[in-house]
């Protein structure tokens, strides 16, 4: 994973580019890979753990009605986390991080597992959605998501 990390700041660094991000289910681990890299600070604009659905709606305006009407784990949230992400501090690329990592609080609909995230730019937008066996431990769930977003992340970069 170090030289993904490494190739995305390389990539970064090259181009210019600013990036920040907000992590709900991955509570930060995003934000620690990608500072792991010496001279981040030369990319890396803001980093938010918005974790309540409050900090979601006040911090990144996600609205009201899309956590009512399909909760913090959704396509629909993921979007507006990094929409919003992106006009607070209007960054190249933006990257958010909602699911449930367990091992509680899952639903049949909404299984422990679910995860979603979505990398944007002010012109383009991509979400995706990973599932992971419910039965794996919380912390591993978070690095094999975190690890989930850098590869798309840097599959993203290469065609930017």
């Amino acid at each position: 994973m170090t030289t993904t990390i490494e190739e995305i700041a390389k990539i970064l660094l090259n181009k210019g580019l600013t990036v920040s991000t907000t992590e709900s289910c991955t509570g930060g681990l995003l934000s620690s890979k990608l500072t792991d890299i010496s001279g981040s600070s030369a990319f890396i604009r803001l980093n938010l753990v918005t974790y309540s659905n409050e900090a979601k709606h006040k911090m990144l305006g996600v609205r009201n009605e899309t956590l009512e009407n399909f909760g913090a784990v959704s396509e629909e949230c993921s979007f507006e986390m990094a929409r919003g992400l992106q006009k607070l501090t209007d960054s190249d690329i933006c990257i958010s991080t909602t699911g449930i990592a367990g091992p509680t609080g899952g639903t049949e609909e909404k299984p422990v597992g679910l995860m979603f995230s979505t990398i944007c730019t002010k012109e383009k937008a991509l979400t995706f959605q990973v599932n992971f066996h419910p039965e794996i431990p919380r912390i591993e769930m978070k690095e094999l998501f975190t690890q989930a977003v850098l590869e798309k992340f840097y599959d993203f970069l290469q065609k930017y």
